[in-house]
């Protein structure tokens, strides 16, 4: 798997990211392209913002032994996957705003480095490797970027 963490790497995310416009189609899947940018961007949001509630004990554990493998593994997402609530997207997005928000975590993110994501906690998965959370963000921005046909 590619590494988001790898300057060249992040910037071919980046390009993929600026081909989409505003009225970009999906090949699957309900979510319009904002709103698809906006979901993207909650990987992150969980990362760097206190925005959302962490899982009770029982949730983590759940998550943990049978999603984990799914969201940090090498194989690729499939399509129409469910997601976690906090993950969907359903009011209007302005495309703009979503796009620059993603680019700049993407951004923080490759500059952070791995060695700031080495053992660092996940509210959904405990403590992870640089590598499973390179997994984790980078699949999920490829999965989606080839929702959009980019």
């Amino acid at each position: 798997m590619k590494n988001i963490f790898d300057h060249t790497v992040a910037e071919e995310i980046i390009n993929r990211i600026n081909q989409l416009k505003p009225d970009s189609q999906p090949l699957w899947g309900k979510m319009n392209v904002a709103q698809m940018l906006a979901h993207c961007s909650v990987t992150y949001e969980t990362v760097f913002e206190d925005k959302y509630k962490k899982p009770n004990p029982l949730m983590k554990f759940i998550l943990k032994t049978f999603v984990k493998k799914i969201v940090i593994g090498e194989a690729s997402y499939k399509r129409n996957n469910p997601t976690a609530p906090h993950y969907i997207i359903s009011d209007s997005k302005d495309f703009e705003i979503e796009r620059k928000r993603l680019i700049d975590y993407i951004i923080k993110t490759q500059q952070l480095g791995e060695s700031y994501f080495e053992n660092k906690e996940s509210h959904s998965f405990g403590r992870l490797s640089s590598g499973e959370w390179n997994n984790m963000f980078y699949k999920h921005l490829d999965h989606h970027l080839n929702q959009f046909g980019v």
